[in-house]
Formats: structure tokens, sequence, C-alpha cells
């Protein structure tokens, strides 16, 4: 049933954010069991203080994603509304055409994302309607981890045991089976966005390789704990296999809660080997949560470093042709330049490489950690970001509980250990072992020394702090 604007009742805003699915969604459950019309709401918000816009694979799987939550929110009943534009006018405005009763929401995590829900919550109180936020993206709530001090985990180690340590994650929430919509709300068309690329298309290797939304979510899970868990200790690794979840982005848009998975491969059927290697790979949605604690505490992580002691490294300014052959996977190191194009092809890449083709650009090129990361915040389809940044801190040596700056990826014995039949550099490197692939940019040799000589600024400074 849906109802008019005129109606009696106060309709329930639920604003979706970085959770675009139906299952195991608390704020959409707590819409449904209040009984009243429920509109569900997405908000573009790109203009709002410190938000960072999405690159452009973000935008890309967004516009999908969006698909298919409305197609699922409208067969439950409830109504959905695109809007765009900063958050606080744009949802005030919303709640008051409908003659709103309450407006729930899911829990962000970022600084700036922060400060626009707590002036929201503030704000929409005032003018008497019922708003509540909820957890749901994160097993565990940043402020409710930490050290017997009671100060934030800069280790992993500890901070995942404390973790295991603590109540176990609840069980998600099933989905609701019928909800009651409103009629006469005006909504943007998702094609005006214009979130999709088109002059040039170039996501056709992103359209062949993924399928967004939740249902699609569920199936990969399925996949995974059925199919590759069962290798996934000695399977990881190797780029050119399929051991990986592959949940990544999925997680980054919500369209699958980490209780959901938590569930399948903690508590699900599984086979003896997949059960044996579940801990190890839980430690992975560990690794996100760490992530997203650091940055709950540090929010300019995408743009400062998290030890300040590397401020004193003196990055030079990088060679624009260098960072292009980076870019383009022709820096003539076959593992880097596979996976380079395997990012510029798919959206994705493989995270043994992710590491390799972040510690040459980084300790090889010499070029600024934040350079890579903005190329990966563009052209990634999980990009979030906390894991963005965070992960490219820790390979730079900067980061929380990160890898030690001399700690240099030789990308030749990576590819020999992990890709030693070459399945993977020939799969995107077509033209490998011909005259037509290029010469190395960098002498693999040459540059790590000069990088460990560039890090004894770095130590120095710590020093003398």
């Amino acid at each position: 049933m849906t109802l008019s604007l005129d109606s009696t009742e106060q309709p329930t805003i639920v604003w979706l954010r970085d959770d675009l699915r139906i299952a195991d969604n608390p704020a959409l459950r707590a819409a449904a069991e209040r009984g009243a019309p429920v509109v569900v709401l997405f908000l573009l918000d790109e203009i709002s203080s410190g938000i960072r816009p999405l690159g452009a694979a973000s935008r890309w799987w967004l516009h999908h994603s969006l698909e298919a939550l409305a197609a699922a929110v409208e067969q439950l009943g409830a109504t959905f509304v695109l809007r765009r534009g900063a958050a606080e006018p744009e949802l005030t405005r919303l709640a008051a055409d409908l003659a709103a009763g309450a407006v729930f929401w899911n829990r962000r995590y970022g600084g700036p994302q922060r400060t626009v829900d707590t002036a929201l919550k503030t704000s929409l109180r005032a003018t008497g309607l019922t708003v509540q936020s909820f957890q749901a993206n994160l097993l565990h709530e940043p402020w409710t981890v930490t050290t017997g001090s009671g100060t934030p985990f800069r280790v992993f180690t500890p901070f995942w045991k404390s973790c295991l340590a603590g109540a176990p994650p609840r069980e998600p929430l099933p989905a609701p089976t019928s909800l009651t919509g409103v009629s006469g709300v005006t909504s943007d068309e998702l094609a005006d966005w214009m979130l999709l690329p088109s002059k040039p298309d170039w996501a056709s290797g992103i359209r062949a390789t993924w399928s967004p939304g939740e249902k699609a979510a569920h199936a990969q899970l399925e996949h995974f704990a059925v199919h590759d868990l069962a290798h996934y200790d000695t399977a990881r690794d190797a780029p050119g296999g399929d051991a990986t979840s592959r949940l990544s982005p999925y997680l980054r848009f919500g369209e699958i809660s980490p209780f959901q998975v938590w569930q399948r491969v903690q508590r699900g059927e599984l086979a003896a080997a997949a059960r044996r290697n579940a801990p190890k790979f839980l430690s992975e949605i560990g690794w996100r949560e760490f992530n997203w604690n650091i940055l709950f505490h540090a929010p300019d992580l995408h743009e400062k470093n998290f030890r300040a002691d590397f401020d004193a490294f003196p990055w030079p300014e990088p060679d624009p042709r260098d960072l292009a052959a980076w870019q383009q996977g022709r820096t003539g190191i076959p593992l880097v330049d596979a996976g380079m194009r395997e990012l510029w092809q798919t959206g994705y890449m493989h995270n043994r490489v992710r590491m390799v083709v972040a510690s040459f650009l980084i300790k090889n090129m010499l070029v600024d950690w934040r350079a890579g990361e903005r190329w990966f915040w563009d052209t990634l389809v999980d990009a979030d970001e906390a894991s963005n940044p965070g992960n490219w801190q820790w390979v730079a040596g900067s980061g929380a509980d990160a890898a030690p700056y001399f700690r240099i990826f030789n990308p030749l014995l990576q590819a020999e250990k992990f890709d030693s039949k070459g399945v993977y550099q020939r799969r995107y490197i077509p033209e490998l072992g011909t005259p037509a692939y290029p010469q190395p940019i960098v002498d693999l040799k040459k540059s790590r020394n000069d990088a460990l000589a560039a890090y004894e600024l770095v130590k120095r400074a710590g020093n003398s702090a």
C-alpha cells in the first residue's frame, strides 16, 4: 500500500549512505518496526565541508548499486528517493515536505561525515522528530575497542585479539518482508547524476568483471565459502588464481555487512579445510575494522602522515612521465605493470600485487604515497576512506602498524615467488617478452639504496623528537 503525502501518518525516512542493502540493515529494520510509511533516501553529498567526492570507478559502482537497491526497495512497497546536494538542507527539506515523524540512519565513522550527522541529529530533534542512528557496518564501534589505558590501538594484533576476546558479533537482522510507501515524493533521475563514463566509456572491463548489488554480494560470499576458502591459506597470495574473497567492493558500499560475512564463515556450514582457514580470512575483516578504527581517531588519514616523523621525508618532485608510466602499466617491471593494467581494466587489483605496486611507487620511484592513494581512490571500485589511505600508509611505513620503510618489495622476486609461471603477468601484458615491452624506468638496486638513504632523514627526525 502507498499513502499520499496528505496522509495523517508521519512517515519514517531511512537515510542510506554506505549501506545499500535490505537485509541486516538496522535503520531499515527500525523503520519497519515503527510501522509508519517508509521513504528510503539516498543523498549524493559531495559538497558538505570535508566530504571527499567519489572516484570515477566508485561512481560507476554506485550507479549500478543504486539501480539494484531501488528495485529491491520498491518491491518491498517502500518509496525510494534520490536527492543530490549538501546533506543538512536537503534532508531537512525532505523531512518537512513529508511531515516526517522519524529519521533513521546507520552510523558513519569519517570525521566530516560524523560532523554532518551530529549536526543533523541535533537540528532535526529540535523540530520534534525522532532521530536514531545504528551500528551496521563495523563489527565493533571504534570507541569500544581500546587499550588497557583507554587509548586507541596502534598495532593490529593486540587490536584484533581484543576484538576476539569481547562479545561475539550480533546475529544479522532479517530483511523486512513488506513496507508501505508514500506517493507524490519528487526524486532525481539516476541518469541525470552522470555517474557512468560516456566520452569515452572506459568501463567495459569493469562491466565484464563485476555485478554490483546485494544479490550479487551474497552469491560471491557463498561461492567463496564453498569453493575458495578451503585453499585460502595456500593460494590467496597467487594473483594468477582466484582464491581471494573479492568481497571488498560489496563491503565498501554496504551491499553486504560484516555481520553477514562473519555469520557465514564463522558459524555456517563449511568443509573441514575451509573451517581451518576461517580465522585467517576473518582476520582480513579485522584489518578492515582496524583501518576504520584508525580513521575514526585520525580523520585526515588520506592527507597526513599518521607517524609525524615521516613529515621529514624528502619527497622529490615526481617526473610526470614516470608517474604516467606507473599509472598505465608501462614501467618495464612486469608484475607492477600487470597489476596496474588489471586495475585499469577491472577496477580491482589482487592484494599481494597492491603491496608490490605501492612499494615500487614509494620506494623505487620515490613518489609520495599520497599520489598513489589518489590514483587508487579514482580507479578502484573498492576504495574506501579507511582502507585505501590506511594500506598506502602501511606500505609507506608512515601508518599504524606499518611495514618498516626499509622493507622494500622486490617485484622480480615477488613475481618469482607468487607468479612463477607468469600466468598473471601474461594475462595483462600480451606483449611481454617482445620488443614492444618497455625497458625498466628505474634500476631496482640503485633505487632501493636511494630510498634507504632518504629514510635516514626520517630516522633522525624520530630520534630527535
